[in-house]
């Protein structure tokens, strides 16, 4: 059974025990025909010392998914085992929960993970995943219990499945979704793929959406796999090209950006279309996670094996500059800590990267 949210139904559903980026975001090449803290975190001043890396755990199963309990510690998603690990700096990362339904495959598996903004009193976690038939956003409680679909029906395939979901400044759950290989659906106001999603933490469209009872945010997207906010709640996000440039966007409400009609900057057609602020080669990024401290915004590159560093300068990015290039090779996700420290997680492990000894691992650059 699948939700048709936008017709403005609001049914829940209890998952079955049963149940990113693509071919071309994370090798540069066109995908065969046929995608935060989990909440948006506060962006304190100090910058994290790129130079001052502290490893935080090693031999972690494709950490993909990466968020902060109020305490500070961590749960981080496995993408293949469907695992989720607790972990405090300074100790050994601890299983927590098993999520059941995860059917991974190429790049589909258990993705993104996002906190309530109330998690001191619900105990919820969201988790994005793939499962047999679709990709999809469950709930469940961290203690236990079984666990809740709040949204599902999206397309999923071996590549683009999207998977990015973070809690915005105003409460709502945001998710970033790919299209699946079917580029039609990116510009398909039916299909919830190749879009930005806005819901309400039961799953539902989320008041003042651009379309009544539609969980749309914006649309004609390719794989979004990196959403984050400013200090004034700008919205950004990270999108994987296809041959030639990936891009970070300004997401406003109800724009479209292009897919597939453009990739990178292009005509308008008028003001139709919404060109990109950065566009790299694709082999110099595939970029994935995003996070915002104070006014820079770190992306996390895969095919690039590099972070990303912009100034934000309001509704502009200035020049980006590339840290840590091939040093730890594959990047996936970066988040603000709620201290300030900037975390990475590795990506090696992902049938993509070469393994290096210790991979995958979680790292840390504290804050100066």
């Amino acid at each position: 059974m699948r939700r048709t949210l936008w017709a403005g139904s609001a049914m829940t559903l209890v998952l079955a025990a049963t149940a990113g980026c693509g071919i071309g975001d994370d090798i540069g090449t066109a995908a065969p025909a046929a995608v935060a803290s989990g909440t948006a975190a506060s962006t304190p001043s100090a910058a994290p010392d790129l130079g001052a890396a502290e490893e935080l755990a090693r031999g972690i199963d494709v950490p993909w998914g990466l968020a902060f309990l109020p305490g500070g510690d961590a749960l981080i998603a496995e993408r293949d085992s469907g695992r989720i690990l607790r972990l405090t700096p300074g100790s050994e990362p601890r299983p927590v929960a098993d999520v059941p339904g995860v059917a991974a495959g190429g790049e589909g598996g258990l993705l993104g993970i996002a906190v309530s903004p109330a998690f001191a009193t619900d105990d919820l976690v969201y988790a994005y995943l793939t499962a047999a038939d679709d990709n999809r956003i469950i709930r469940f409680r961290l203690g236990g219990g079984d666990p809740e679909v709040v949204f599902d029906g999206i397309d999923k395939a071996s590549y683009h499945n999207g998977g990015r979901i973070a809690f915005g400044p105003d409460g709502m759950l945001y998710a970033g979704t790919g299209d699946a290989g079917d580029t039609t659906s990116s510009q398909d106001p039916a299909s919830p793929n190749g879009k930005i999603l806005r819901l309400t933490p039961a799953g539902d469209p989320a008041p003042g959406n651009p379309i009544a009872n539609s969980p749309i945010y914006s649309l004609g997207h390719r794989n979004v796999q990196g959403l984050a906010w400013d200090a004034d709640d700008r919205l950004f996000a990270t999108e994987f090209g296809q041959n030639e440039l990936d891009e970070v966007n300004l997401i406003r409400p109800g724009d479209n950006y292009g897919w597939p009609e453009i990739e990178g900057e292009g005509d308008t057609e008028g003001g139709r279309y919404t060109n990109p602020l950065v566009t790299w080669p694709v082999r110099e990024a595939s970029p994935s996670g995003m996070a915002i401290a104070g006014s820079t915004a770190y992306v996390a590159a895969l095919r690039g094996e590099r972070l990303w560093t912009l100034p934000l300068g309001g509704d502009t990015i200035g020049e980006p500059t590339a840290q840590l290039t091939g040093t730890y090779g594959r990047l996936r996700t970066v988040q603000v800590a709620p201290d300030g420290a900037l975390w990475v997680t590795t990506s090696n492990t992902d049938g993509r990267g070469d393994v290096r000894d210790g991979d995958d691992r979680i790292l840390r650059f504290p804050a100066r």
